[in-house]
């Protein structure tokens, strides 16, 4: 997967879901992966009605996207920093979620070869070589290059990027951390064997580390840019220009025909795609609302929904017997979380900074917070057995690395209440709410996205909660934000509207969570750190962790530190999941099945 950890909307709290495609049900990962589900479902639509050729050759196929919020049109996957736009540029890769991307993958997202690129690692030399295909081409026909493969790493790094990619782990790359603090003009560590223009780069590192083996690691970028389209583009407007909002250029199967701002994208085959020819000639994607998209699907409107794409555990009860369509889904690489506003972003350092005079700094009043709420029976009532309790950070799509043992924050208001006092939040003198410990008042603000009517009723729960235990809880500015105001908020480098939130993780197919928590992550938005986490992320890919049980360790020993630390705590896991119409052939939406635009095909040109 080309992506990196990105924000979802608000349709993805309570029901995350992924931004690359989940594994298919395998081995261990699959049993511990739906072991809060009770039900049972298949990455895969197995059709065995006979392709019709005129239908697929003439016929568009029809995608929605559920979503509440217009996609920011983003389509560069190192600029993109939201799972919206992800979906709707996803006929430009291999797969969805993978555009641009360098490799394939097996069913467990190892890296293998075959794709626009492989991958070499050294040990020894401690280098990485990423070597194109011979017919690897834009869309626009041009030839994809070395420099196309060096280019992500100098827009994530640069000191004026509006990339939020930045982490600690590609400090590993010689000369990225010079670059990324703008005393050097170039990344010294990345060469070019044949030249700029050639087929091959390597990347000269520190370190080499077990994660980059696994597409969507968190050291080697996995996607390309095109450097002659967009060289001339300063890297602070390369978001907005029309080279990336309007005429992206793709390697994927099929090329952009025409985008409307956050409404839709159509597509047609990229004849210069290196791979399979697609078989299906026209593809549209369209923004569908929560309130519309159980409608539309029981209108026979739409194919499918993007996979990726969120669907509530209430669509799935009004969708799980419709007619004409196949509940297709795997577990989510995905959770939702809450989170506590802890310190700032220091924009002089580039690193997060712990305040522990921040109202949320207590750690007793974060894990009473998260002991006061019901999230097992709000996941019963809402999630229709495709959405469950999380437990920790690593969701059980990572059977290896997740923590099975842990216990979360189940409800327990009387553990909450004795937190809170012996923590010296404390009602004075017969006041409905606690006070600060000092006997100041306290008023906390929780941020949380406009979604849908099941989403406005769980937030109204949690407040309930929090307000049993006694702790004055209010929306931040009286209402939900748009998905939009909502992380621009959270994003400010220091912000002190909103003191927990309730938010979403599309994650990649690796699970180093470094660029969502480290010190100068971008992504930390609550901006916890502590020597501790820093080292106990660490661990996760130093020289002993290419022993796997030495590396899984390290990953349990992570989730028991943040379940304590309760800076950012779990709230559920979910399957991915959607509807698939009978009249399509060929889905398969497992990570192993690195051809999935062009082996689709239609059996009838009637979605009915």
């Amino acid at each position: 997967m080309d992506k990196k950890k990105l924000a979802l909307s608000a349709m993805a709290v309570l029901a995350t879901v992924s931004l690359a495609a989940c594994s298919s049900k395998s081995s261990s990962s699959s049993k511990s992966g739906t072991s809060g589900a009770s039900v049972q479902l298949k990455a895969a639509y197995k059709n065995t009605k006979a392709t019709d050729k005129t239908a697929t050759k003439n016929s568009t196929l029809k995608l929605a996207e559920p979503n509440d919020a217009p996609f920011q049109g983003i389509a560069d996957p190192v600029l993109s920093t939201n799972a919206e736009d992800a979906d709707v540029f996803s006929p430009g890769g291999d797969q969805p979620g993978n555009t641009n991307s360098l490799f394939h993958t097996d069913k467990n997202f190892k890296i293998i070869k075959g794709g626009l690129a492989n991958e070499t690692i050294n040990r020894k030399a401690k280098t990485v070589t990423i070597t194109l295909r011979k017919d690897a081409k834009w869309s626009n026909g041009s030839a994809v290059t070395a420099k196309d493969i060096e280019y992500p790493y100098e827009v994530i790094a640069n000191k004026n990027t509006t990339s939020q990619q930045y982490s600690a782990d590609y400090n590993a790359i010689k000369g990225m951390a010079a670059y990324h603090t703008g005393n050097a003009k170039t990344i010294s560590g990345i060469t070019f064997p044949d030249g700029q223009k050639g087929r091959t780069a390597v990347i000269h590192l520190t370190k080499v580390t077990p994660a980059m083996k696994y597409v969507g690691n968190s050291f080697i970028w996995s996607s390309v840019e095109p450097y002659e389209y967009i060289k001339n583009v300063p890297i602070a407007k390369l978001a907005s220009s029309k080279q990336i909002r309007k005429n992206p250029l793709f390697t994927g199967p099929y090329k952009l025909d025409k985008v409307v701002e956050g409404e839709s994208t159509t597509w047609s085959p990229n004849k210069y795609y290196y791979g399979k020819t697609p078989q299906i000639k026209h593809i549209s994607i369209n923004v569908v609302s929560s309130n519309n998209i159980d409608k539309a699907i029981q209108s026979n409107k739409y194919d499918f929904t993007v996979p990726n794409s969120v669907m509530h555990g209430t669509d799935y009860k009004q969708l799980k017997n419709v007619k004409n369509y196949k509940i297709v889904g795997q577990p989510a690489l995905a959770y939702d979380y809450f989170g506590f506003n802890v310190g700032h972003y220091d924009t002089k350092t580039q690193k997060n900074v712990m305040d522990k005079n921040s109202k949320m700094a207590n750690k007793s009043l974060r894990q009473a917070m998260m002991y006061a709420l019901n999230l097992n029976a709000i996941s019963k009532k809402f999630g229709n057995g495709v959405t469950w309790r999380a437990n920790t950070l690593i969701p059980p799509i990572f059977g290896k690395y997740w923590d099975s043992s842990a216990k979360g924050y189940p409800l327990n208001i009387k553990k909450a209440n004795k937190l809170l006092t012996d923590a010296g939040y404390k009602k004075r003198d017969g006041s409905k709410w606690r006070t600060d410990p000092n006997g100041k008042k306290l008023t906390i603000y929780f941020g949380a996205m406009t979604g849908t009517s099941a989403q406005a009723a769980e937030y109204q729960d949690y407040l309930q909660q929090w307000h049993k235990v006694g702790l004055n809880v209010k929306f931040t500015g009286g209402k939900t934000m748009e998905m939009n105001s909502f992380y621009s908020t959270l994003q400010a480098p220091k912000q002190s509207k909103v003191d927990v939130y309730a938010a979403a993780w599309g994650l990649s197919s690796e699970p180093t969570p470094t660029q969502m928590y480290g010190e100068d992550a971008v992504y930390n938005m609550g901006h916890f750190v502590s020597k501790k986490n820093t080292q106990l992320m660490a661990n996760m890919n130093n020289s002993k962790a290419w022993n796997d049980a030495y590396r899984a360790k390290a990953f349990k020993q992570w989730q028991k530190y943040m379940n304590e630390q309760a800076a950012v705590a779990p709230g559920s896991f979910s399957y991915n999941w959607g509807p698939v119409n009978k009249r399509v052939k060929g889905f398969d939406m497992g990570a192993a099945n690195n051809n999935f635009w062009t082996n689709l095909s239609l059996t009838s040109s009637s979605m009915k």
